[in-house]
């Protein structure tokens, strides 16, 4: 719909395609080796989350989960659902995984909800700072803040631990019994060793894990400013500020599972906020398409052929659930 009725009616396509096919190749090489940075940062991500899992290991599961999340309706579920398969293929126990995919998802909101405070701090410094991306700024650090406490709450007792884990199994349980299946047992308990075990992988990952997530988030916003300055949007058109606070609320819009990968969503929102900066249309279009193209399409094949080598590899595997490094 966006790219078939709103984006045509903003451009001229016409346009937008003799922008890109003006790029020198160049060009195009010193963008392809940023996003293919960009996604090797994710790969750090996994294993600053995940002591033991290998480099190949980790791309694996990155790239393929990344593919099912541009892809399917619900994808970042299922996503997460795979993840846990490819894990448990890799020798790691259950809790250990439900551990690291709670703290990447948990580090990622944090970034995701401090970002557009950042744009929004850098734009004032510059003196370009507006009422709207004030307003997304403040909701952002009430959404942050709360957050972080909620998350403190959780970690600083065991008995605060057992209050949420026995509240969340009486939830549960109803749940079962509605669906006619029989409850699980023991949230409590469950609560309080989820706690120990996040608390024993924060002494040791926080930094790392702290700093990988900065710099995949900084590195995919590098993609999108280095095709605009390709394409030709200068600085005095949309300063680097500007395509930051773009970046910032895109991002954080995005974090609503609207559609899979935020496609069309991310397109239309990175557009209106890049032409209202003062960016010319078909020059904005043809940047966003080509950040597009390298950072969610090109994963999906990437995603596709990882896959493939998984379960290739995966019939040599004996899955173990006795490791953990915790």
């Amino acid at each position: 719909m966006i790219f078939v009725y709103f984006l045509p009616r903003i451009v001229d396509f016409g346009e937008v395609w003799a922008t890109i096919r003006a790029m020198t190749w160049l060009e195009l090489a010193t963008l392809a080796a940023l996003a293919a940075w960009n996604q090797a940062t994710y790969v750090l991500v996994e294993m600053s989350a995940r002591p033991g899992l290998g480099s190949g290991q980790a791309l694996k599961i990155t790239q393929t989960s990344t593919a099912i999340t541009n892809t399917l309706p619900g994808g970042a579920a299922l996503g997460a659902g795979l993840q846990s398969a490819m894990y448990v293929s890799y020798g790691f126990a259950p809790p250990d995984i439900a551990i690291s995919l709670t703290l990447t998802g948990t580090w990622n909101t944090f970034a995701k909800l401090g970002m557009p405070i950042v744009a929004l701090a850098l734009l004032a410094i510059a003196g370009q700072a507006n009422g709207g991306l004030v307003a997304v700024s403040v909701i952002g650090l009430g959404i942050l803040v709360g957050a972080i406490l909620a998350f403190a709450m959780i970690l600083r007792s065991e008995r605060g631990a057992s209050v949420v884990g026995r509240r969340l199994g009486a939830l549960v349980s109803f749940l079962a019994r509605v669906l006619g299946r029989s409850p699980r047992p023991d949230w409590s308990t469950a609560a309080v060793d989820f706690r120990r075990r996040i608390i024993a992988l924060l002494r040791t990952q926080w930094a790392a894990l702290t700093v990988a997530i900065v710099i995949s988030h900084i590195t995919l916003y590098l993609v999108l400013l280095l095709a605009l300055r390709h394409v030709g949007v200068s600085n005095d058109a949309v300063s680097w500020q500007q395509a930051l606070a773009s970046f910032a609320f895109v991002r954080l819009l995005s974090a609503v599972p609207i559609t899979p990968g935020g496609l069309g969503v991310v397109e239309l929102g990175l557009t209106a906020t890049l032409v209202a900066a003062g960016g010319e249309e078909a020059l904005v279009v043809a940047a966003i398409l080509i950040y597009r193209l390298l950072t969610f399409v090109l994963p999906i094949p990437i995603g596709a052929i990882s896959y493939l080598l998984w379960q290739r590899e995966l019939r040599r595997l004996k899955p173990s659930f006795a490791r953990t490094d915790l």
